[in-house]
């Protein structure tokens, strides 16, 4: 059986053939079942599957050790030579907890816990939401994974705000700081 593969539309990150069947997609208003207001999509010229272009559900731990906070830096594009707090995509199947512990071990080289939800982060036209958790390293030593240069241990007073490699980065490691400076407990 001929299994269609997900083909891009060179330039964008939009799929040009269906999933399901593999024909043309193209773009249409589609109303949604409760009669919303229309809203385009990518919609299968055969068999009229929707496509739908939802967003990437990613995790970051915002790991304290030794009075400071953990940040790695990424040896991996986007923003390579950056620095980040451990993080990356939820696996199917797992819990945005789940997911946080995993990456924390998986970049960092820790088992974390205590883990305290920090924020939730979106921006219009970008296709990834974060989810930051605050987290205690419960065993080892943070290290450096396969994905990482180097590792930092950055007291909360001077962190490198102008090195860091996205703009959720910068927006939870200031709620975090934000917390800690106001004495919030865990």
């Amino acid at each position: 059986m001929d299994i269609p593969t997900c083909s891009m539309v060179p330039g964008t990150k939009e799929p040009r053939h269906c999933a399901c069947c593999g024909a043309l997609l193209e773009r249409r208003l589609v109303r949604g079942p409760c009669g919303e207001t229309p809203a385009e999509h990518l919609v299968c010229t055969s068999c009229g599957e929707i496509c739908w272009l939802d967003p990437k559900v990613a995790v970051g731990t915002l790991i304290e050790w030794q009075g400071g906070l953990v940040l790695l830096q990424r040896a991996i594009p986007p923003g390579y030579g950056k620095w980040v707090f451990p993080g990356g995509f939820m696996d199917r199947g797992e819990t945005v907890a789940e997911a946080a512990v995993r990456e924390a071990r998986e970049e960092a080289l820790v088992t974390v816990g205590d883990l305290e939800l920090l924020g939730v982060y979106s921006y219009p036209g970008h296709p990834v939401i974060l989810i930051a958790f605050g987290a205690t390293v419960q065993s080892g030593t943070p290290g450096v994974g396969d994905e990482t240069l180097d590792i930092a241990f950055c007291p909360l007073d001077s962190i490198p705000y102008e090195k860091l490699a996205f703009r959720s980065t910068v927006d939870a490691v200031s709620a975090f700081v934000a917390r800690r400076r106001s004495g919030q407990p865990r």
